[in-house]
């Protein structure tokens, strides 16, 4: 497993990681410095952000609530969404993102999405440089698929530098990671960060309750999970946690954490009382038994090559 750029203050990173999209949209302001503490409390210094996150909202909040320990943490955040991943572009929400953050230095910056329409030269030739300058310490992509994620590293060898992590979605009903990322992030020595291990609040249970959230909101989450077995999934944890005597969100959330691959999954949540079972995981050591047992409830991808001879 790779790992995350240390603090500044030389200290390991979190093997979980705080996601803040929700910061200024979702989370109400009071309850903000309570998650960032209940973070910190449970050993998390890694927190993520991005450029286009409500409307600039999340990196404010989260840079104000980073000062006084600045030092001890990771600081994630992501750059072209919106806008395309040209040179103005990179530069100018670069900057406009560590204002927000209140903070001199990266330490990890992110390609939000593959952007077809710039010249991988020109992309990577500015993150290299932003490196150079000391104005970012590492550089990941996110939403990549392998391919992209190679295509890039071939760019950035020429450079003299590296993608040095990843950000997929990942959780029990959406392993497509598995098939070609994963495996390629430890051959490569790349760190995965991926977010979302909860789907959209699917794998919590809630809906199934006729609770709402962002499934039932939002088009995007409502159209990403609107296969019928992935809500069946969900029931089926539901059920397993029960007879477990535990929280479905905590045992999604180590599920995800348990592969070897992944370096720090991305926790979050609204509100305090939201996070808490996603917190718990941080210190359940799921057994490999639980693990193949979740694992069996859903789908594993099938293979990158139709050579199935070759892979049994």
């Amino acid at each position: 497993m790779a790992h995350l750029p240390k603090t500044l203050s030389g200290q390991p990173a979190s093997s979980f990681a705080f996601g803040t999209m929700q910061f200024g949209q979702g989370t109400a302001p009071a309850d903000s410095p309570d998650i960032f503490d209940a973070c910190r409390d449970a050993g998390i210094n890694v927190f993520d952000t991005a450029f286009g996150y409500t409307g600039g909202a999340s990196e404010s909040i989260l840079g104000g609530l980073i000062q006084n320990d600045r030092d001890d943490l990771v600081i994630m955040t992501k750059c072209a969404h919106p806008g395309p991943s040209n040179r103005d572009t990179l530069t100018q929400q670069v900057e406009t993102s560590r204002q927000r953050l209140n903070i001199d230095v990266i330490d990890v910056l992110f390609l939000h999405r593959w952007d077809p329409t710039t010249p991988l030269s020109e992309t990577i030739g500015v993150m290299a440089n932003l490196v150079a300058n000391g104005t970012v310490r590492s550089v990941g992509v996110s939403n990549f698929s392998a391919w992209q994620v190679m295509k890039t590293q071939a760019v950035a060898d020429t450079l003299g530098m590296r993608i040095d992590v990843i950000q997929p979605m990942y959780n029990l009903v959406k392993r497509q990671a598995e098939v070609e990322l994963l495996p390629m992030a430890m051959s490569e020595n790349i760190a995965v960060t991926p977010y979302s291990p909860l789907a959209g609040g699917l794998l919590t249970g809630k809906y199934r309750n006729g609770q709402t959230g962002r499934i039932t909101d939002n088009p995007e989450y409502a159209s990403r999970y609107r296969e019928d077995w992935t809500h069946d999934v969900a029931a089926s944890l539901t059920d397993y946690a029960a007879d477990a005597e535990m929280d479905p969100a905590t045992l999604a959330v180590a599920w995800a954490a348990k592969n070897p691959a992944i370096t720090a999954p991305l926790v979050s949540g609204r509100n305090l009382a939201q996070l808490q079972p996603s917190l718990d995981a941080i210190s359940f050591d799921m057994s490999n038994e639980m693990y193949g047992q979740l694992s069996a409830m859903t789908r594993t991808p099938p293979p990158a090559t139709d050579r199935l001879e070759e892979t049994s």
